[in-house]
């Protein structure tokens, strides 16, 4: 086997792990190539356990981009958002338990970005990738004592892991469907029985697209928006339905332009987040995954 198959074999694994910790498909897969430099570069002697060592090269990289993010992102224009990645095919590796799923979700890495570098990186090591404290310590060098009390920090700041997604996914899709159409229609009637009384409608435009500045907090505030843009939204736009972060979602196409892509989190058989991502610039790996899907 060569050092790129035996790479390659371990990829997918690697750019979860990069995406988790950064939100960013562009930024995970950059970080997954240096890591395949230093690989390639790396004396094969010193690598007794390859998976554990590239985790570690991945981790550690991450963290080092994850500290200049966030300075960009405390001066982005509007609401940040993480990029979407559509899931259906695989790409951020098998979804095997409702945790796993929930790991990757817009919801979840909002929340992340409530944590230190350090925190995120136990939080996800363990609740994503079930390392246990021991392991952990060693891809962060850290004591387990210290790797324990990270963890019980970013629990605290994020709540107790948990699925945040309905049971059933046809119902999801069902919710979805229902509200682009009655968004089209001005079926405000429909709106308000499908969203939750708390929704929320959050929009990542980066200053390149339109898009409301601040998250839109409450049924009737959400519901008075579509009324205002929904028609004037939807004209012209095509939806698409596509699995995006592990759950039900949309994309948006201007004939043949990926415009926006949304995701829907639903709560208690409603629909409880919408978030839309217009950013021209976090649009890229979704429309690289369906030119070569």
């Amino acid at each position: 086997m060569t050092i790129a198959d035996e790479f390659e074999a371990h990829r997918p694994r690697l750019f979860g792990l990069a995406y988790r910790l950064l939100g960013s498909a562009a930024e995970a897969e950059d970080t997954v190539q240096d890591a395949y430099l230093r690989f390639d570069a790396a004396e094969r002697t010193g690598i007794e356990h390859p998976k554990a060592w590239l985790a570690k090269v991945v981790t550690n990289l991450a963290l080092t981009r994850l500290t200049s993010a966030r300075v960009r992102r405390e001066r982005y224009v509007g609401t940040w958002l993480p990029e979407p990645v559509i899931t259906a095919d695989g790409t951020l590796g098998p979804f095997e338990s409702a945790e796993q799923r929930d790991a990757v979700s817009m919801a979840m890495l909002v929340l992340l970005e409530r944590l230190t570098p350090a925190e995120r990186a136990v939080y996800v090591l363990r609740e994503a990738f079930a390392y246990g404290h021991r392991e952990i310590a060693g891809v962060l060098d850290l004591t387990e004592a210290n790797s324990r009390q990270l963890y019980r920090r970013a629990v605290q700041r994020v709540g107790e892991s948990g699925s945040r997604f309905d049971a059933r996914p046809e119902h999801r899709e069902e919710l979805v469907a229902s509200f682009i159409t009655a968004a089209r229609e001005g079926d405000l009637t429909t709106l308000e029985k499908i969203l939750a009384a708390d929704a929320t409608w959050s929009a990542d435009g980066g200053g390149r697209a339109n898009a409301s500045p601040r998250p839109i907090e409450g049924r009737e505030k959400v519901v008075r928006l579509l009324a205002g843009i929904g028609e004037r939204w939807t004209t012209g736009l095509e939806f698409t339905p596509a699995e995006i972060n592990g759950t039900s979602g949309l994309t948006a196409w201007a004939g043949d332009e990926l415009v926006g892509v949304l995701s829907f989190e639903v709560r208690g058989g409603l629909i409880g987040e919408v978030r839309i991502v217009v950013n021209p610039e976090k649009l890229g790996f979704v429309r690289g995954q369906l030119a070569t899907g």
